[in-house]
């Protein structure tokens, strides 16, 4: 369950301030095919352990971890597996899914995201959900727009498993939360799973 801040604009402030500072660290980190081989190699080990039937992944921006290489990787251990990218529909509608495979083609959705070209609506069981920063007990701090929270929080019915994937740089201790902060089941990063 989240922690209420009722009514304090502190922690939206604190929060703006830290999400630059953090974009502006990832921005300047360098390539590294060893941080990125680990994290890929933590991401397609839960995915065999928690055997979804569809992981909705995303498409990295700003410098995000770049999920499809172990998306791709786990599709091709899973003759029954299925994936899918998130659709913003509206500023503040929850997202939705559409079903995708790695190589498929993407046509741009809002904020010129790419999204699946087909619109074939899925229901994800796991979603790997980017994070500019998450702290130890795995509350994200995304870019501001809620749309992760905001769909998390409508889902009916089993709510998919959270996996919030950042670099070692945007891990913290504790974020500043506000009332709509959800935690995710599980933060990951080149180092490991929390």
């Amino acid at each position: 369950m989240a922690h209420s801040i009722a009514c304090d604009p502190r922690p939206a402030r604190s929060k703006a301030a830290l999400r630059e500072a953090l974009l502006a660290a990832r921005q300047h980190l360098p390539g590294d095919d060893f941080r990125d081989e680990r994290l890929t190699g933590h991401i397609v080990a839960l995915l065999l352990e928690r055997a979804p039937r569809c992981v909705a992944a995303y498409w990295p921006i700003a410098g995000e971890f770049d999920v499809r290489p172990a998306l791709e990787r786990w599709l091709s251990m899973q003759s029954d597996g299925n994936a899918a990218l998130p659709v913003v529909v509206a500023r503040d509608a929850p997202m939705i899914f559409h079903r995708w495979r790695p190589g498929e083609p993407v046509k741009d959705g809002r904020f010129r995201i790419p999204v699946p070209q087909s619109e074939h609506p899925v229901r994800p069981d796991l979603l790997l959900i980017p994070c500019v920063g998450i702290d130890r007990a795995r509350f994200r701090l995304g870019y501001g727009g809620g749309f992760y929270d905001r769909t998390l929080a409508a889902i009916e019915g089993p709510r998919p498993f959270a996996v919030g994937i950042a670099f070692d740089a945007g891990r913290l201790d504790e974020l500043p939360r506000e009332a709509h902060d959800i935690p995710l089941d599980v933060g990951m990063s080149e180092s490991g799973v929390w």
